[in-house]
C-alpha cells in the first residue's frame, strides 16, 4: 500500500433529513415511523467514508468493517439529523471513528465505527474469486 497522509483527529459532519423510505415501519425494521436504525447506521457511515475520501489516492476507498452502535433516541419523519464522525484512531489500513447523530441537543446515536483502508482493483479481484 502506497503511503497515505490522513489527518489524525480529522472530523467530518453531514446533515440528513428522514424521509419516508428512512423510516422504520417503511423499512420493515420496526412498526414505528420513525427513523430506522438501519438507515442511522448508513448515515454513520457514509459520513465517516466521506470524511477520509479526500485524501485517499485514486484507486483506493474504504470500507465497512465493524459498528458499535447505540440508537438511543426517536428522530421522527422530516427532522433534520446531524451526524458527526470524528477520526480517533489509524492503525495501518484500520481508521476508527466515534460517531454521532443528534437532532439538536438530543443525542439520536452514537458509537464506534470502523473501516479499512482498500486498493479498490485488489478488492474486486478477491471478490469476483468469491463463490457465488
Amino acid at each position: 500500500m502506497e503511503k497515505i497522509k490522513i489527518p489524525e483527529n480529522l472530523r467530518h459532519e453531514k446533515e440528513f433529513v428522514v424521509k419516508s423510505e428512512n423510516l422504520a415501519k417503511f423499512l420493515g425494521s420496526g412498526n414505528v415511523n420513525v427513523l430506522a436504525t438501519p438507515w442511522l447506521i448508513a448515515w454513520m457511515e457514509n459520513t465517516a467514508r466521506e470524511a477520509t475520501d479526500k485524501y485517499l489516492p485514486e484507486g483506493y476507498t474504504t470500507v465497512g468493517y465493524r459498528v458499535d452502535i447505540k440508537h438511543l433516541n426517536p428522530a421522527p419523519l422530516e427532522s433534520r439529523v446531524k451526524v458527526t464522525a470524528e477520526l480517533k484512531s489509524i492503525e495501518g489500513r484500520k481508521l476508527t471513528f466515534e460517531v454521532k447523530a443528534t437532532l439538536g441537543d438530543i443525542v439520536i446515536g452514537e458509537g464506534v465505527h470502523e473501516r479499512y483502508i482498500i486498493d479498490v482493483n485488489k478488492f474486486r479481484e478477491k471478490t469476483s474469486r468469491i463463490q457465488k
